[in-house]
């Protein structure tokens, strides 16, 4: 076979992941992140439906191979726009599910339409397989590197279009893989090739109107929405990258003033500003500087300010540079050196460049260094000690209360990530890091057990004398210092917060009567929590505490996941009452999807099977082989989603580590499949079930060896260059990846020479518990940690081979029925 005529599967496999790695940067911008799991929840799905579609009609199919191929590929391309583009029409609002459950009908709306062009796309490959069944090993090859190279090759076209173009770009792929096809029918090939190259044409160059990341359709709820709401408000510049689309607002008429935590007792009104939004909402503020430090003389009254009335001429580490806000109270309270650290670099072009007149230039001063770096990274691997580091509040108030951020997996508020910061401080160095407040507190609260933790980890045995914590009436700034605060330390943390109507909610010697005296609460909450977090009762403490508030671990970095299962009742009869606002609606929005999957597979993978086949044949051991498959289905996703959330730390964003682990686990895990056979030929004496018992205890020793591993190789590799990082995440994932893709081909030919009969189910069977195994090991993270997810798959591996043993008997009782 020439290699030509597989190219089509190529192109459309290419098309399909880029497809996948597209829809979660575009949900990012349109929603929030934690749709990420949805997505790839919904291509599996569509990839199910698909095996059940061709089994059922594969005579049909693939006697008009080129045809039915050719349709299916230009089908992918027309609902890779169409489906999105209603998808983001409907009246779904995350927000409202906590109060409207019939946004969960929505929901389903939209996981229903975005099926779609997975579906095509992946009934393409399964007519590939079925059409040339001799050639299954290049047939993967085509389709495998066509994978690897669409989902890293998405992130790359990310850095020169707009996600808009992007999906043209990918729909006009779909019909090239269409008109590739269509040369292979025996009449009109050249008409159809013609009119497929012309509808590629048109979605290339059009789209409606409204089709743009920043148009109607993004989430009013977003800063970005409310911000353009204001009159005579305007974009006046915007950027779109792999790491976020930004987009620069100036609004004249009701200008802009972010100071979070500004002090009641400030009198000096900001200069003019101009907002910065990350995907629609995470703010920060390009504000104008002339030069005089008289003119920002207010950022002295915010509680960022606090540490610089501890230091003189500080070396200043700001872990998230934004516009510039930090840097500017930095200078005006007369750093020495300030090292700005920025993860994105059109972040810093738009700071050091393009606005470079409107901030007067700070960026280019020579004490001023701006790094382009991931925060964790540049700690990790910093040759500087710093007196102060600085960590802004960088997302918006209304983000931070509405709890989008609950399954998002963020490294930079870990224990060990605290440790990281305290490594490179000076013996007098102190840890600044500013939230927004929050009744009843949250994150707060859990960000003060992790840096106790933190430093309990370092050796510290009286922590209570490095915390310090004061409140203004919408922030919260807490101190972690290297070595215990000094009598002085205490007198200015106490004067600064009577200076500016600063409430002091921990502080070494603190006592009842400290507390809650200008911005009053009902109850001194945080003062309340400190006392137990630093107390015997800590344990009884959190676990007793309505959200959960124990400390985030880089095996469990799900710093904003404060949901308890328990509270739940209590908090949805409050819902009208203004409890909705204490409801995490993310995690709720990932357990509903949960639900909607188990149902939608089912209805789409097992039904049609049920209906056409009368079940799966009586004369096997249907139970345990199908045991078997929903064992590999649930255990392969398990390891992938657990690795693309644990990679997030080693790539430094999580499109990087979708596409990069995705990518790798596709192509390894097919390289596999493709030495099967050689492996049960090699040291499985021709026994499937031997070749399957001994690539499971491959899999579940590698796995143990990155769990213990992977921590000591992140640590000491941070600081290379993405290019690097995305290499060694490959070499990491391919021993893995290889050995996983062994036991579902062996299985199936295993189960097949038994009973044809069951074949479509145990693929069915897989592919609903992939379907669901993709939402299920988000949530199980959020709860036992990666670890724990990965020791749940090294079981379900382990225990696998065991199913299949012994279906000899059942291959007997069918010759002898027969």
């Amino acid at each position: 076979m020439k290699a030509g005529r597989l190219l089509p599967v190529g192109l459309i496999s290419a098309a399909t992941l880029a497809h996948e790695v597209l829809l979660m940067r575009l949900f990012s911008i349109i929603q929030w992140h934690q749709f990420a799991y949805m997505i790839i929840s919904i291509a599996l799905l569509g990839f199910g439906a698909s095996g059940t579609f061709v089994a059922l009609a594969h005579r049909t199919l693939v006697k008009r191979y080129p045809a039915a191929f050719a349709a299916s590929a230009a089908l992918f391309g027309i609902t890779a726009v169409a489906s999105f583009a209603g998808a983001e029409r409907l009246p779904f609002n995350a927000l409202e599910v906590v109060w409207n459950p019939g946004q969960l009908g929505w929901l389903a709306a939209s996981y229903a339409l975005l099926v779609l062009p997975f579906f095509f796309g992946a009934t393409c490959i399964g007519l590939a397989f079925s059409r040339h069944p001799g050639q299954i090993g290049r047939v993967y090859a085509f389709d495998l590197v066509g994978a690897g190279v669409g989902a890293l090759g998405i992130v790359g076209l990310l850095f020169l279009v707009f996600p808009s173009a992007a999906l043209r770009f990918v729909a006009a792929l779909g019909f090239a893989a269409a008109a590739l096809a269509a040369t292979g029918m025996a009449r009109h090939r050249r008409l159809a090739a013609a009119s497929l190259g012309l509808a590629a044409a048109v979605i290339a160059v059009w789209l409606p109107p409204s089709f743009t990341a920043t148009g109607p359709h993004m989430s009013q709820y977003k800063g970005l929405s409310m911000a353009l709401n204001v009159p005579n408000a305007r974009v006046v510049e915007e950027r779109s990258s792999p790491l976020g689309l930004l987009t620069v607002v100036e609004s004249p008429s009701v200008p802009f003033r972010h100071a979070p935590g500004l002090s009641l007792a400030n009198t000096q009104e900001p200069p003019a500003q101009l907002a910065v939004f990350n995907d629609g909402d995470s703010m920060t503020a390009i504000t104008a500087y002339s030069g005089d430090p008289a003119t920002v003389a207010y950022l002295d009254r915010t509680t960022a300010a606090l540490p610089y009335r501890m230091l003189a001429r500080p070396r200043v580490l700001v872990l998230g540079a934004g516009g510039g806000e930090q840097v500017l109270l930095a200078l005006r309270a007369g750093a020495d050196i300030v090292d700005a650290v920025e993860v994105n670099p059109q972040m810093i072009d738009l700071a050091r460049n393009r606005f470079a007149n409107v901030v007067g230039g700070i960026f280019s001063r020579p004490n001023v260094h701006l790094h382009l770096a991931e925060a964790r990274a540049f700690a990790a691997t910093a040759g500087e000690r710093y007196d102060l580091i600085q960590m802004p509040l960088l997302e918006t108030f209304s983000t931070a209360a509405a709890g989008v951020q609950s399954i998002h997996e963020n490294y930079t508020y870990t224990v060990e990530a605290l440790r990281d910061y305290l490594a490179v401080l000076k013996p007098d160095g102190v840890v600044a890091i500013t939230r927004w407040l929050r009744v009843p507190p949250r994150d707060i609260l859990k960000l003060f057990a992790t840096a106790t933790a933190a430093l309990e980890a370092d050796g510290v045995s009286r922590p209570a004398w490095h915390l310090a914590l004061i409140r203004s009436w919408n922030t919260v700034t807490l101190l972690v210092a290297r070595s215990p605060f000094t009598g002085e330390d205490v007198a200015a943390i106490r004067g600064f917060a009577a200076e500016n109507f600063f409430d002091i909610s921990w502080v070494p010697g603190i006592s009842a009567s400290d507390v809650n005296r200008y911005n009053q609460l009902e109850r001194e909450y945080l003062y309340e929590g400190a006392l137990a977090l630093l107390g015997p009762e800590r344990a009884d403490f959190i676990e007793r505490y309505k959200f959960d508030i124990a400390p985030a671990t880089d095996n469990r970095p799900y710093f904003f996941d404060f949901f308890r299962w328990r509270a739940l009742p209590e908090l949805l009869t409050l819902r009208t009452q203004g409890g909705a606002g204490m409801l995490d609606w993310g995690y709720l929005i990932l357990a509903a999807t949960l639900v909607q999957a188990a149902i939608l597979s089912a209805v789409l993978i097992l039904l049609p099977l049920w209906l056409r086949r009368r079940g799966p044949g009586s004369a096997v051991p249907r139970l345990r082989f199908g045991l078997y498959f929903l064992a590999l289905g649930l255990a392969f996703l398990f390891i992938e989603i657990a690795f693309i959330q644990r990679f997030v730390l080693f790539l430094g964003h999580p499109l990087y580590a979708v596409a990069v682990v995705l990518a790798g686990f596709l192509a390894f895990a097919g390289l596999g499949s493709a030495l099967a056979a050689r492996w049960v030929a090699a040291v499985g004496c021709g026994s499937a079930v031997r070749g399957i018992t001994l690539a499971v205890v491959v899999i579940a020793f590698l796995a143990g060896t990155y769990l213990l591993a992977l921590s000591f190789v992140f640590e000491r590799l941070l600081g290379l260059p993405d290019a690097a990082k995305i290499a060694i995440a490959l070499l990491l994932i391919a021993p893995l990846a290889v050995f996983m893709g062994m036991p579902f081909p062996l299985g199936l030919g295993h189960v097949g020479a038994r009973s044809q009969e069951f074949l479509p189910w145990a693929w069915g069977i897989n592919g609903c518990a992939s379907v669901l195994s993709a939402i299920l090991a988000a949530l199980l993270a959020m709860h036992v940690g990666f670890t724990g997810v990965v020791t749940m798959a090294a079981i379900l591996y382990l225990v696998a081979p065991a199913l299949l043993a012994g279906s000899s008997e059942g291959k007997r009782i069918l010759s002898i029925e027969h």
